[in-house]
């Protein structure tokens, strides 16, 4: 997946002889779309399913011929995406569903400008929250926005349809949405490289025309009834577009008992579930690969053939909802349909979608019972389940933020004031759901830098009797992606609260991408770092840098805090355990004394493996003692100060 430029092999950058199939993911084939389309400018916020497109990108920048960057978060990103268009480049804007929610502000007034060189948004949606906190839907803006969406079903599309995006763009000198799903994005299959084009042209923001001049004018979104009405004369040509567009296509039968419509990843199920009934005869599939808006004299040829109607897609009826609408338009040239979906419970209207429940949507509508497993199967099946260990979420080994959120249960404790903490996004949002990670410290979880806002306005409120410790919690990353408006806020009210910036130094859960407080940019350039001390220092709040493993001080300092008025800002600063930097790295060696554990008979009653559960640290329910898995210790030692007894034990490793 991860070939260098040059290098031979199934990569991205074709190095194969042209036109021979290679093996890409999802996010390479939209990367190497965007690579044919004579891309020069990628900007992006990391998310899963996301982030490998603008990794993939990166990789190409040492041509000097393509500028790539991690933005702070996905507003910024767009904003430098939009930059580049405004200048005549072609430019790609890359993020997770819930990016588009950051972005959308700015979305609003860019639809309404229009842009010059060739602009597309790709969003990467996760049905089911495989990787997010929610599944939210990102297809709605572009009704919203009133801008074209297209969605690719498989991985060849993916490709072209991404490169196609910039020459529809271009077309309608407005922003394009491609849409991905996480089994889209993070699937592999085989892609035909086209080659890569020539890149030329100077960037140069032509700006000295009169306002109405879309080619030389500057480019704001005023006046708004003009622009919001050429907006919707782009959405026109879009259309005109879309009803000869290839990528979508039927399959199946003249008149079939059952149209089934869909898209994206959905597409796939549908052809597996109509194969695993046998109902090829019966059933035929309109695969959309332009969603919004439809184009209304292709679904009327294809509504006339059947009067049953199946819509499958992720997540919310978005798709269903608008082929109802044209259906109804069309009421007397093709009839009253029956319409199966969403809507009517036909297909679950939360998580994600796969064969099995679409061949069942299928079946029920017409009457196929879909083929029952072999008995012989399903009961490897049970042997093969009951063998797989049981595993909850929770933190890695020698994770700082086990150790930051058990100093701040600790600190929070001793204060004896029932004090809380406002979570943010992250790894270290499972500290409100998990016992095993976070010991359910955080109480409210939202959008990135959501924790920070909240904690401002729950610091305000001491003049209607709380007393209750305030304390937001923030990754490095959100720190900078969202952060930095609400601590100011909170600063200049003069709220009450502990801010507390969790600095692992990366992006961590999404593959330690770099973010403004790393010295290396995107490109692998060595870039200013901004400090988040410093920052907070210039905002006026007291800053204090402590080490998360340092169990006693760091307790000591955050009690202290508390103690304290007005906004204290505490960065605990320790690198994750998955990091390069201590990746095959023990800073100790730790190891339990059998004389002095004490075990069910510890007046802790097992604190170790019962509450603190790293999973390095493990009960041996023969013995009766806990003890340390050495293969999966990554060797922090924080674990030595919470034995009661004392008996975990550590010494410094060897310096290799």
């Amino acid at each position: 997946m991860n070939n260098k430029p040059g290098e031979d092999g199934m990569s991205v950058n074709g190095s194969r002889k042209e036109g021979a199939e290679v093996l890409l993911m999802g996010n390479e084939a939209i990367a190497r779309g965007a690579l044919e389309a004579g891309v020069r400018v990628a900007a992006g916020y990391p998310g899963t399913p996301s982030s490998e497109i603008i990794e993939t990108l990166s990789r190409f920048s040492e041509t000097g011929k393509l500028y790539v960057e991690w933005s702070t978060n996905e507003k910024v990103a767009m904003e430098v995406a939009a930059a580049a268009s405004f200048a005549g480049l072609r430019s790609l804007c890359v993020m997770k569903q819930n990016g588009v929610n950051v972005a959308s502000d700015f979305l609003l007034h860019l639809t309404g400008s229009g842009t010059r060189g060739g602009m597309v948004l790709v969003t990467c949606d996760d049905p089911g929250a495989l990787s997010s906190v929610n599944e939210g839907e990102s297809r709605h803006f572009a009704r919203l926005m009133e801008i074209p969406l297209i969605e690719p079903a498989d991985f060849g599309e993916a490709k072209e349809m991404t490169r196609w995006a910039f020459e529809l763009s271009e077309e309608i000198r407005n922003v394009v949405m491609v849409r991905s799903v996480t089994r889209m994005s993070h699937a592999s299959g085989n892609v035909v490289p086209g080659p890569l084009p020539v890149l030329k042209g100077k960037a140069e923001f032509i700006c000295d025309g009169p306002v109405s001049d879309v080619e030389r004018g500057p480019v704001i979104s005023a006046p708004v009834i003009q622009k919001h009405r050429l907006q919707q004369e782009k959405l026109r040509r879009a259309v005109a577009l879309f009803e000869t567009s290839p990528f979508n296509a039927y399959a199946g039968p003249d008149k079939p008992e059952l149209l089934i419509i869909t898209s994206s990843a959905c597409a796939l199920y549908s052809r597996e579930a109509v194969a695993l009934l046998g109902a090829e005869g019966r059933a035929g599939i309109l695969k959309l690969g332009t969603t919004w808006p439809l184009p209304p004299a292709l679904l009327k040829r294809h509504l006339l053939m059947a009067e049953k109607v199946l819509i499958v897609e992720e997540v919310l009826p978005f798709l269903e909802d608008q082929v109802k609408i044209l259906a109804a338009e069309q009421a007397r040239e093709i009839g009253i349909k029956t319409f199966y979906g969403k809507n009517d419970g036909t297909l679950p209207m939360v998580g994600e979608l796969n064969p099995d429940l679409v061949a069942e949507a299928v079946g029920r509508i017409l009457g196929i019972s879909p083929p029952a497993l072999p008995a012989a199967y399903r009961e490897k099946l049970q042997e093969f389940a009951a063998m797989v260990t049981k595993r909850e979420q929770t933190f890695c080994p020698g994770c700082p933020h086990r150790a930051s959120f058990w100093i701040i249960r600790e600190a929070l404790q001793r204060d004896r004031r029932r004090g809380f903490v406002c979570g943010d996004i992250g790894c270290y949002a499972m500290a409100a759901l998990f016992q095993a990670a976070g010991f359910h410290t955080a109480k409210t979880l939202h959008a990135m830098g959501s924790g920070t806002g909240i904690a401002s306005g729950f610091g305000k409120l001491g003049p209607f009797g709380m007393e209750q410790p305030v304390i937001a919690v923030c990754g490095d990353s959100t720190f900078y992606h969202a952060a930095i408006p609400a601590l100011i806020n909170a600063v200049h009210q003069k709220a009450d609260i502990t801010f507390i910036a969790l600095d692992n130094s990366g992006t961590a859960m999404t593959g330690f991408q770099p973010h403004p407080g790393i010295a290396v940019n995107a490109m692998g350039e060595t870039a200013p770092r901004v400090e988040i001390g410093a920052l907070c220092s210039a905002m006026g709040a007291p800053v204090v840098c402590e080490d998360p493993f340092d169990l006693v001080r760091t307790r000591e300092t955050l009690n202290r805090l508390l103690e304290s008025p007005g906004v204290k800002v505490l960065i605990l600063k320790q690198s994750c355990a998955l990091s390069p930097e201590k990746k095959g790295k023990k800073q100790f060696l730790v190891q339990v004394d059998e004389a002095l554990c004490r075990g069910e008979d510890c007046g802790c009653n097992r604190l170790c493996t019962r509450i603190f559960r790293c999973p390095g640290l493990l009960w041996n329910r023969e013995r009766k003692k806990a003890e340390i898995d050495e293969v999966i210790c990554a060797g922090c030692g924080f674990c030595t100060g919470i034995c009661p007894a004392g008996a975990i034990l550590s010494e410094e490793a060897a310096k290799s």
